[in-house]
């Protein structure tokens, strides 16, 4: 049953606005990860300008996909796979969660290597430090840090992200022709341009994203001192319409700083027919010469800013599934002795993904594969997801609406077509 609603005091506009962000914001931000940089990279250098009508056809699918799993964790007072837990058999849920670890530790190997890359560029210092400095601050930080402390950092270090937003304005498009390709898309043709939209769905509309979202929300009830579930169990409207913003914005926020990423490798890299980037380095050293120092040491700052936002998203929504699976102790407000093998998780992907690197893994090339994994995963797990979502039973007596299983429904539709697109032509 929905919770009683509480009066609230009257804020004006601005405090309202910033009052409610929170995991929507963070999960919006994290979906432009190193990795994701150069998923965009790669289809703005090899398709030019043809894809940016991607992003606006993906905003509202993508935050029908994230509000529909904030609404179950905050419905049903758990996590997503303790929610498909009591709608699927056990060996179904234990697929998709290795399959989920093995896509956020490649993830993240990436994601280190990215950042060590534009560290190396910035100050001239071997890579493989960089790489081992940072995997080691980001599992210490999430291992010792409580929730409320983590999300506040995660919440400044999105706005990192503006670096990607500047840098295409210090590119100088022709913006006629720019919006003509934006609000005018012509049909993908081609086996290329099909593999480059299933993974710029696959980065956009993630797993670990669906995991992450929900696993939040119950963290934001046990900060307000909801520490059963039964006390956590069903939502009020007013907190329901608040996350419906907060994720309308961080989705909103984050499908516009992978527009301009594309952008500007778009009007730079492929311009001057550099089509073949294989790293999130090489996409930077070609920008220098093509857009200027500035647009080059933004794209290079940007990257290690938004790994540090990311990072702690992969490991801990990989945490979060494989301990709702097997019913481990969890949840990032509890300190390592109580919750070990959650932690335990958290470590263990990131030494692998620091693994990646010394082992001489391309981790662009395992990256792109793993959107394109996801993007093919995706549409399964959104199958379970809208069945959950639509239980009136597991939901509380509040299944979500109409609206949003149909914007879902389509989701699933366009990820399957997109995948199957891709294979047959």
């Amino acid at each position: 049953m929905p919770k009683e609603e509480t009066p609230l005091k009257k804020k004006n506009f601005v405090r309202r606005f910033f009052s409610v962000l929170g995991p929507g914001l963070i999960t919006g931000a994290a979906d432009d990860d190193p990795s994701g940089v150069a998923t965009y990279s790669i289809a703005g250098a090899q398709m030019g300008t043809s894809l940016l009508w991607s992003a606006f056809i993906t905003w509202p699918l993508q935050g029908a996909v994230l509000f529909m799993c904030a609404r179950i964790g905050m419905v049903t007072g758990q996590g997503l796979a303790g929610a498909l837990r009591k709608k699927f058999p056990r060996w179904i849920l234990v697929i998709f969660v290795f399959a989920l670890f093995a896509a956020n530790t490649i993830n993240v190997g990436s994601d280190l290597a990215g950042m060590a890359d534009a560290a190396e560029m910035l100050t001239g210092f071997n890579s493989h430090w960089f790489i081992v400095l940072f995997g080691a601050a980001i599992a210490y930080a999430t291992i010792q840090f409580r929730y409320h402390s983590i999300a506040a950092i995660l919440k400044w270090l999105a706005l990192s992200l503006f670096a990607y937003v500047i840098t295409a304005f210090v590119v100088g498009p022709d913006w006629r022709a720019v919006f003509r390709e934006t609000f005018l898309p012509s049909w993908p043709t081609g086996h290329d341009t099909w593999q480059n939209l299933v993974a710029i769905l696959g980065t956009t509309i993630s797993p670990y994203l669906f995991f992450w979202q929900a696993g939040q929300e119950v963290e934001e009830e046990k900060a307000m001192g909801r520490r059963m579930l039964r006390s956590r169990q069903g939502a009020t409207g007013q907190e329901l319409m608040d996350r419906k913003l907060d994720v309308r914005i961080g989705t909103f926020f984050s499908v516009i700083v992978w527009y301009f990423i594309m952008l500007t490798c778009a009007l730079t890299l492929h311009a001057h027919g550099v089509r073949d980037i294989e790293t999130s380095k090489q996409a930077a050293e070609a920008l220098r010469p093509l857009a200027g120092s500035l647009a080059y040491t933004l794209y290079t700052v940007g990257l290690i800013g938004v790994g540090f936002l990311a990072i702690p998203t992969l490991t801990g929504s990989a945490a979060y599934a494989l301990a709702e699976t097997f019913h481990w102790q969890e949840g990032l407000d509890l300190r390592f002795k109580s919750a070990h093998y959650f932690y335990g998780v958290v470590i263990f992907s990131t030494l692998l993904g620091v693994g990646m690197d010394f082992a001489r893994i391309n981790p662009i090339k395992a990256l792109f594969w793993t959107a394109i994994i996801n993007g093919v995963l995706a549409p399964f797990l959104l199958v379970g997801v809208l069945i959950a979502a639509c239980d009136r039973k597991l939901m509380q007596n509040q299944p979500s609406s109409w609206l949003s299983r149909i914007v879902v429904g389509i989701t699933i539709v366009v990820m399957f077509g997109a995948a199957i697109a891709m294979f047959v032509l």
